[in-house]
């Protein structure tokens, strides 16, 4: 394991890019093939039939919302654990328009599975959008292009026919949505916070940008590595059940005056998600861009606050590994099992 210690983050020892281990099966084999054998044609079913037929009918937000549930109904991902910033459990309906993200405003998620794009949609029928390291604009993207990225081998730079625009820009053309980006760039297996993308810094001085961090459990529904897609379908399809982790930190604005919150947030059910304090962070920005002087303070700020939130609500650390370094071990790994 030694040629992989150049893909551990050198303050925390976390490796990011590393597959998460699956539980033996042990005497529940023969139930874990069964279940495998029994749910995949419907979840091939049912996906296609979303995909090819009823998301291009007139069934409206709703209907559709109803349709990602059965998918997800599928693998029997029914448990939920969500909490947000400053709301109490059970009082969610009094503060729902203040803490959660509402059309107009931008969803900056962590990025470890296909599970956060389906889960994402069947909420909030968002727009989806590809960053990459090295510029400020993004790429539309469709709900089945996000889950394909996340299988896909990491992109330091968009496509040439690639259409990029502002944030601000698709808030405009989209104003009745939520715009959903993974500042990350690529997936990761849940145990870091990789160097942002500078996409955030296009949304607009008032747009509220609502950090959410997504944890699964059991973990081995992540993918890290490119193309596993057989993996993920057995650790997905075997598993009697699986639970989302769900975590909204308060919003976040990009402009250098930010608006007074109500307080300081906090899980009332969880000491160990304390809030730290509503300013940016003091620590040093790990950004995704070449050209770290293109960057003024207050920006600097901003994506500091957003990447030190989902590292809080996610319970990891941030980290110094890139979109190159996973390029790097995607190329080694990959070598490595064809041996």
């Amino acid at each position: 394991m030694e040629k992989y210690s150049q893909f551990r983050d050198k303050g925390s020892g976390i490796a990011p890019f590393f597959p998460a281990a699956s539980q033996a099966s042990g005497l529940y084999m023969p139930l874990h093939i069964f279940l495998f054998l029994f749910r995949l044609p419907i979840l091939v079913t049912v996906t296609l039939s979303y995909f090819f037929v009823l998301q291009w009918l007139p069934i409206g937000s709703l209907g559709k919302k109803a349709s990602l549930w059965m998918i997800l109904g599928v693998p029997s991902i029914w448990w939920i654990d969500l909490q947000i910033d400053g709301v109490k459990k059970g009082s969610l309906a009094r503060h729902n328009k203040a803490r959660l993200p509402q059309p107009g405003s931008v969803i900056a998620s962590s990025h470890t599975s296909p599970i956060d794009s389906l889960y994402l949609a069947a909420i909030f029928d968002p727009v989806f959008t590809a960053s990459y390291p090295y510029t400020r604009q993004v790429q539309r993207i469709s709900l089945f292009q996000a889950l394909l990225r996340s299988f896909a081998v990491p992109q330091s730079s968009p496509p040439k026919n690639a259409k990029l625009v502002n944030i601000g820009t698709l808030i405009k053309e989209n104003s009745n949505r939520v715009i959903v980006v993974y500042p990350e760039c690529t997936t990761t297996n849940g145990r870091g916070i990789l160097p942002f993308s500078p996409s955030l810094l296009t949304t607009p001085p008032g747009v509220k940008i609502f950090p959410i961090s997504l944890r699964y459990t059991p973990a081995d529904i992540t993918t890290p590595v490119p193309q596993t897609y057989f993996t993920f379908l057995w650790d997905l399809l075997s598993k009697p059940t699986h639970c989302i982790r769900v975590r909204i930190a308060e919003s976040v604005y990009n402009a250098k005056q930010i608006p007074p919150t109500t307080g300081r947030g906090s899980y009332s059910s969880n000491f160990l998600d304390a809030l730290q304090d509503d300013t940016a962070s003091s620590t040093d920005t790990l950004l995704g861009s070449e050209d770290g002087e293109g960057i003024s303070v207050a920006e600097k700020r901003v994506l500091d606050k957003v990447a030190d939130a989902l590292a809080r609500l996610g319970r990891v650390k941030r980290v110094g590994l890139g979109i190159k370094e996973k390029s790097d071990f995607v190329g080694i790994w990959t070598r490595q099992r064809r041996r």
